[in-house]
């Protein structure tokens, strides 16, 4: 069965250059530890740069030895840069970086831009110069450097990708610094999956997904901490007036959602089909990231492949 991975994460070549040679964005470099490259942000984050991240031929070997037929790259979330006054031609580079890998591959690989999302006019236009580009929406943050995408500000982008029917990936974000969650690694494992379940809240409660019916969202690891809480939200709206923005239960906005496969559990990942419906997941990986999930038995065709191919306008191709 074909398989199409919707979360798949590049920092691609050009940027690998200007960080090797000390040109990069926001001050990103990479730097060697124990005879490995790493990129090393100024803000303290860091990982290891696999080969994965921006060679073409280590990333198709990579994707064959999972049985990955084509992947839906997007830039690593570091690069949203939305903090950086340089913000604006560092998206244009990202994205012109990633049209060119998948113009290497384009039978394995389609593309998401990133946007400028601290200046909104510059997003929508970014967002509109993409779509001419091939890429097939985009991947933003749940937050702008605290900004939700709830606020008035961002909406004219979320009702550019709703014109332009182009859907919208939200990914966690950070580089520094988290006050209650450094120790342990917690930004991660639990700081990502609240930021997701916090802004899909927040999409909900506030009726933005009722004033724009046609948005497309997709929310990575599994919708973070949202499925597993929406009968408390659900619970919250009969009981509380701050609750009444939206026109219905938030658990009947679920399905206003995409979601990838990406919970580390096969369990969890099965219990969300069953919560959102097959139509609903699409399989994801995170690779090359160290939180990447390897292979995972996906017997469904939608999940495997068909709602990735509906969702981005690709390629269908029939089941063997």
């Amino acid at each position: 069965m074909r398989t199409i991975d919707v979360h798949a994460h590049v920092f691609p070549p050009a940027l690998v250059a200007a960080a090797r040679a000390g040109d990069a964005p926001d001050g990103i470099r990479t730097e060697r530890v124990d005879g490995a490259e790493w990129v090393v942000h100024r803000q303290g984050y860091r990982y290891p740069l696999s080969a994965s991240f921006h060679d073409v031929e280590a990333r198709l070997a990579d994707m064959d030895a999972l049985g990955i037929d084509l992947a839906v790259l997007s830039p690593a979330p570091p690069l949203f840069l939305y903090w950086s006054d340089e913000g604006v031609d560092a998206a244009r580079a990202v994205n012109d970086a990633v049209a060119g890998m998948v113009a290497q591959a384009p039978e394995r690989f389609a593309g998401l831009a990133t946007l400028p999302m601290s200046d909104p006019g510059a997003a929508v236009a970014e967002l509109r110069r993409c779509a001419t580009l091939g890429l097939r929406g985009a991947q933003i943050g749940p937050h702008v450097e605290g900004t939700p995408l709830d606020d008035a500000a961002l909406r004219p982008v979320l009702a550019a990708a709703q014109e332009l029917r182009l859907p919208l990936t939200i990914h966690p974000y950070y580089v520094g610094s988290t006050p209650g969650l450094d120790d342990y690694y917690l930004t991660n494992l639990q700081g990502n999956p609240w930021q997701t379940a916090l802004c899909a809240s927040r999409l909900i409660f506030s009726g933005t997904l009722d004033a724009l019916p046609e948005l497309d969202l997709v929310l990575v690891h599994g919708g973070g901490h949202l499925p597993y809480q929406i009968g408390r939200l659900d619970h919250g709206r009969r009981v509380r007036p701050e609750t009444q923005g939206c026109r219905e239960q938030p658990s009947a906005y679920l399905r206003r959602f995409h979601y990838d496969t990406l919970t580390h559990s096969s369990a969890a990942t099965g219990w969300l089909i069953d919560l959102v419906g097959a139509d609903r997941v699409m399989y994801g990986t995170d690779m090359p990231f160290d939180m990447g999930g390897g292979p995972l038995e996906v017997a469904h065709p939608d999940i495997a492949h068909r709602n990735a191919e509906r969702l981005y306008a690709l390629k269908e191709e029939p089941d063997e």
